[in-house]
């Protein structure tokens, strides 16, 4: 009897070890994991990547966030910048990079603390970043 309990218990740990995995952030390092599929959208502008990345940084403070750590790649110029961030104990990750000479693009990722993807807030920042370029363009 106790053989098959633990013989379901160890089954069970091994199901649980092979579910759960590490997915790839958009500042190049990895996070824990329960669901895989789609967990970054991104926007293309027409604007300068320092521009895109102001934005970024304003949505996330306005947001309540706080800025975790800043990524820039030591093997590429300064056309691609991200940061870490955390908004309501999720974690987010947003990379600005140059497409061509006239766009930029801005990825946004966002995870839950266990691991879940969280398609709302990442929409909802990707739009607010688009709105935050509009606003700063007006003033």
């Amino acid at each position: 009897m106790k053989k098959n309990i633990l013989s379901i218990l160890a089954l069970g740990a091994v199901v649980a070890a092979l579910a759960t995995g590490c997915v790839r952030t958009e500042t190049g390092t990895h996070s824990f994991a329960l669901t895989w599929g789609s967990d970054s959208f991104a926007g293309r502008y027409q604007r300068p990547p320092e521009q895109v990345y102001a934005a970024a940084v304003q949505v996330v403070q306005n947001n309540n966030g706080v800025l975790v750590q800043e990524y820039v790649p030591h093997d590429s110029t300064n056309t691609l910048r991200s940061f870490e961030a955390r908004i309501s104990q999720r974690k987010v990750w947003v990379r600005v990079g140059v497409v061509d000479a006239a766009t930029t693009e801005v990825e946004v990722q966002a995870r839950t603390k266990w691991g879940t993807r969280d398609v709302d807030l990442i929409h909802e920042l990707e739009k607010e970043i688009a709105l935050a370029l509009v606003a700063n363009t007006r003033n």
